[in-house]
C-alpha cells in the first residue's frame, strides 16, 4: 500500500480550504493525501494581538514542531504568514498556483473609503497595511482586529469598525467576495510578500514530503515567492511582526517587475522602490539596497 502523505494544517476554515486544495491537487498527482489537523496558540487566543503571543509565525512554529515530530510530512501555509527566515531543515518545498494578491475593502454601506469622514474607524490586522492606511487617509483612525474572517466581518456589522481591510484571495476561497465592496490596487496597497500563495513546507529530509510539494509546484508563483521573499531576507532578523513592510512580484514577458513598500508604524516616512529586470538575484538586490539608500534599516527601527 502507498504511504499516505500527512498533510498538516491549522483547523480554521481558510486553513482547511487550503489544505483541502492541495489533498485536491496531491490526488491529481497520484498521492494519497491524509490531512491532520493541528490546534495552535494563535487559534486559541483570540483575547491579546498576534504580536503580544509571537506574531503570526506562532502559527507556522507549531506545525513545523509536529513535522520535527514526525507526525505529518508537511505543512500548508498562507505564504505571507511564513517569516522570511526559516530554520535550516526546513524546506518550502512547492507553492500552488497564485490567487487574487490583492487587499479588499469592505464596508456595509459600500461606501468607498475615501468617502467616510474623519475619525471613522478602519480595522486591520497587518501593520503594512495601517501604515499604507494613514498614509494616504490620515483622518481616519486605524485599529487592530482580530479573529477569523466571519468574526471580523461581524465586528464591522456590528458597528464597532467602519470598514475592515482584507486579503481578497482569503475572501474568494471562503465564497465571500460577493461581499467586498472594491478592491485596491497595488499601487494604493501593496500587498504583503507572498499574499495569495498557498505554500508547502517541509523537512530536508523527508523524501515522500519534498516530491509530494515539487508534484504541485506552479513555478510562476515559486518565483514570485523567491523574489518577494529575497527582498525580505536582505534584512535579515531586523524584521518582525511588527514591521511595515511590502514586497510584490510580477512577471510579464519574461521581464520581473518587483515593488517594495517599507514605512514606521504611523506611516509618516513611506518608502517605494520598483525595479524590472531580467535576473532575480540582481532585480532583488536593486530593490533591497534601494530601500537601505533611503533610511529602511532607520525605519525599521522605529516602534509604534
Amino acid at each position: 500500500m502507498i504511504r499516505p502523505v500527512r498533510i498538516g494544517t491549522r483547523g480554521s476554515q481558510l486553513a482547511l480550504w487550503q489544505a483541502n486544495e492541495t489533498s485536491r491537487k496531491l490526488q491529481l498527482a497520484g498521492f494519497r493525501p491524509e490531512i491532520i489537523t493541528v490546534r495552535t496558540t494563535g487559534d486559541k487566543r483570540h483575547d491579546v494581538s498576534l504580536a503580544t503571543i509571537g506574531g503570526k509565525g506562532l502559527f507556522i512554529k507549531e506545525l513545523e514542531e509536529a513535522l520535527e515530530r514526525g507526525e505529518i510530512d508537511i505543512a500548508v501555509h498562507s505564504l505571507k504568514d511564513v517569516p522570511s527566515i526559516i530554520p535550516d531543515h526546513f524546506v518550502l518545498a512547492g507553492f500552488l498556483e497564485r490567487a487574487d494578491p490583492r487587499d479588499a475593502w469592505l464596508q456595509s454601506e459600500n461606501l468607498d473609503i475615501t468617502r467616510l469622514p474623519a475619525g471613522s474607524v478602519i480595522g486591520t490586522s497587518a501593520p503594512r497595511r495601517r501604515a499604507q492606511l494613514i498614509a494616504r487617509h490620515p483622518h481616519l483612525k486605524v485599529e487592530p482586529i482580530r479573529g477569523n474572517v466571519d468574526t471580523r466581518i461581524n465586528k464591522m456589522i456590528e458597528g464597532q469598525f467602519h470598514g475592515i481591510v482584507l486579503a481578497s484571495a482569503g475572501l474568494t476561497r471562503l465564497g465571500r467576495a460577493g461581499e467586498i465592496t472594491r478592491y485596491f490596487s497595488v499601487d494604493e496597497m501593496l500587498p504583503a510578500s507572498g499574499q495569495g500563495i498557498v505554500a508547502i513546507e517541509t523537512l530536508q529530509t523527508n523524501e515522500l514530503g519534498v516530491a509530494a510539494a515539487a508534484a504541485v509546484n506552479h513555478e510562476p508563483s515559486a518565483l514570485a515567492a523567491r523574489c518577494e521573499r529575497g527582498v525580505l531576507q536582505k534584512f535579515g532578523e531586523r524584521l518582525d511582526c511588527y514591521s511595515c513592510v511590502a514586497v510584490h512580484a510580477t512577471q510579464e514577458n519574461g521581464e520581473l517587475t518587483l515593488r517594495a513598500f517599507l514605512s514606521d508604524y504611523e506611516g509618516t516616512k513611506p518608502l517605494h522602490v520598483t525595479r524590472r529586470g531580467n535576473n532575480a538575484g540582481e532585480v532583488i538586490d536593486a530593490v533591497a539596497n534601494e530601500l537601505i539608500a533611503q533610511g529602511a534599516i532607520e525605519l525599521l527601527g522605529v516602534r509604534a
